[in-house]
């Protein structure tokens, strides 16, 4: 399949576009009373490729989730870009994530669907009430969608059942997918963690190219410290919900690596080196 030529490519956000991200003394409990978060600070510039660190139960995936709204904060307030997240609610809320694009562990795609359809999911919130319940896409979501697939190297499986592509293949659909947004932030949440190493870093990879193309503000959790070293520009390390690392990735040593995971490094907490 053949794209039209164009002077700028579609869906490409402009470092201008892309957002800050800050956390101000933000604390998460939740109902059973687990403390998640613990009064954590963080200013995340317009551009920047952060990685999150921290074993399971550290509060990677909850940081993460405040960030769009999905979990909601028990003090402190979280700002990206113009939008104050913790005084959102129902539609602006809604408008709000509609700009920031989240990648998820389990790929979250609708596996009887074809790859296209997946994809145009993230239009949803720029497509009016109307066209998004008759499934009637713009040109424009169109074009949008289609150059998605292109920048992740899937527009041969446009047609593809999602469900029938490998794990990897899913994960590119799923980037696809939240760059089709056109967001001014991506988040994701594990994106590697079910993945074996090839594929693993080739995701990693997308994922750093988009941010240096497009300037486009990217926070990855991850708990392993060769991916952190390598992919990403600054490493923020959580540990039982509090910030213990916050530094250039390629400069953090195993000692940063012990204080984050509360022990010795193990071989299972590096991935080890592209195929």
């Amino acid at each position: 399949m053949h794209l039209p030529a164009r002077d700028a490519e579609a869906g490409q956000t402009p470092a201008s576009a892309s957002w800050h991200v800050e956390l101000d003394r933000v604390s998460v409990t939740y109902p059973n009373g687990t403390q998640a978060l613990r009064d954590v600070s963080l200013r995340i510039e317009p551009g920047e490729m952060v990685s999150i660190v921290g074993l399971s139960g550290s509060g990677k995936s909850t940081l993460i989730r405040t960030i769009n709204g999905l979990v909601a904060t028990t003090a402190g307030s979280v700002e990206v870009g113009p939008h104050r997240i913790t005084e959102l609610r129902g539609r602006a809320l809604r408008e709000a994530r509609g700009h920031i694009g989240m990648i998820f562990q389990g790929f979250n795609l609708a596996e009887r669907t074809d790859v296209f359809h997946n994809v145009l999911v993230g239009r949803f919130a720029h497509s009016s009430q109307l066209r998004t319940l008759l499934g009637i896409p713009t040109a424009h979501d169109k074009e949008l969608a289609l150059r998605a697939l292109d920048s992740v190297g899937m527009l041969e499986k446009v047609w593809t059942r999602a469900g029938s592509l490998s794990g990897g293949q899913q994960q590119r659909v799923a980037i696809a997918r939240a760059l089709t947004q056109e967001p001014s932030v991506m988040l994701a949440d594990e994106p590697v963690a079910s993945l074996d190493p090839p594929t693993a870093h080739s995701v990693m990879g997308d994922l750093r190219r988009i941010n240096q193309e497009r300037g486009l503000t990217v926070m990855v959790n991850i708990h392993l410290m060769d991916i952190a070293r390598q992919y990403t520009t600054r490493m923020i390390g959580l540990r039982g919900g509090e910030v213990v690392y916050d530094g250039p990735a390629h400069e953090a040593q195993d000692a940063d690596f012990e204080k984050i995971y509360g022990r010795p490094v193990r071989p299972q907490d590096r991935l080890g080196a592209p195929a």
